[in-house]
């Protein structure tokens, strides 16, 4: 069984939209003020553009775990 994680970001753009920013393999003892500090700077430095516009808002941070099972493998 083989498990990765993806560190989600979600963002507000400023028509009121959801943008989701993924990342793949997030240190194992990441904080949420690291992670939250990570996106403010994301949102300050406006290095992203969305068809609704500028990131302006942190909506919300989650790391997600998938576990994967080969049952037939190669």
């Amino acid at each position: 069984m083989e498990t990765t994680s993806t560190l989600q970001m979600v963002f507000t753009n400023a028509k009121g939209g959801k943008v989701t920013i993924s990342l793949p393999d997030p240190l194992p003892d990441l904080t949420e003020a690291e992670v939250q500090s990570a996106m403010q700077a994301i949102i300050d430095k406006d290095i992203f553009r969305t068809s609704g516009g500028s990131l302006v808002g942190i909506a919300a941070a989650r790391i997600v775990s998938q576990h994967t099972t080969e049952l037939i493998e190669d």
